[in-house]
């Protein structure tokens, strides 16, 4: 993504959600940047801080199978996962950045959990460190603020079988039909 991140569209401080941050270790100290973005953003949102966990991971490729752990435990409104692959001189830039990008979609759509992706893929370091903070924005604050719009968005739905507002699955209604 070039450029910041599109203004959010969060309406108000969130309900008693909880969040969820995965964070990968390796490329450490630039990860702790936007892990600081992220808990920067559920601050400035209203989230208390004993509603966010942190988890740390090796690395970037390991951040799908820990989002579809947390997800599955349905502890979270939603998770936000952190992480920097840098290119180097290897195809293996390639295979992490892909993965960790499938692996995080495929939690999310599997349990129906918003797993937010903030894993900063650049070139070199120093552009993987202005995407943490730097001229280009913070990934891990643009991801929080993403978990948050999510968890706002999908509270607003009704259930499955619920109309919007009243409450009542149609099945328990005496004599609704479909139509």
């Amino acid at each position: 993504m070039a450029g910041r991140a599109p203004k959010s569209q969060i309406r108000g401080a969130p309900g008693p959600y909880r969040f969820g941050v995965l964070v990968a270790r390796f490329h450490e100290t630039i990860s702790k940047r936007l892990l600081d973005g992220a808990l920067d953003a559920f601050r400035r949102h209203g989230v208390p801080s004993d509603a966010v966990e942190v988890h740390w991971v090796p690395g970037s490729f390991e951040l799908p199978q820990a989002a579809l752990r947390l997800a599955q435990t349905r502890r979270f409104a939603a998770l936000v996962c952190l992480g920097v692959v840098v290119k180097g001189q290897t195809p293996h830039f390639e295979h992490i950045a892909r993965e960790a990008a499938t692996g995080i979609r495929e939690a999310a759509m599997g349990t129906g959990v918003p797993i937010s992706f903030g894993l900063v893929t650049a070139v070199t370091e120093e552009q993987a460190r202005e995407r943490a903070g730097g001229a280009v924005g913070n990934r891990g604050e643009e991801a929080a603020l993403a978990a948050l719009e999510m968890a706002e968005w999908l509270a607003g739905l009704p259930r499955a079988g619920q109309r919007r507002g009243t409450g009542i699955s149609r099945g328990a209604r005496s004599g609704s039909r479909l139509r």
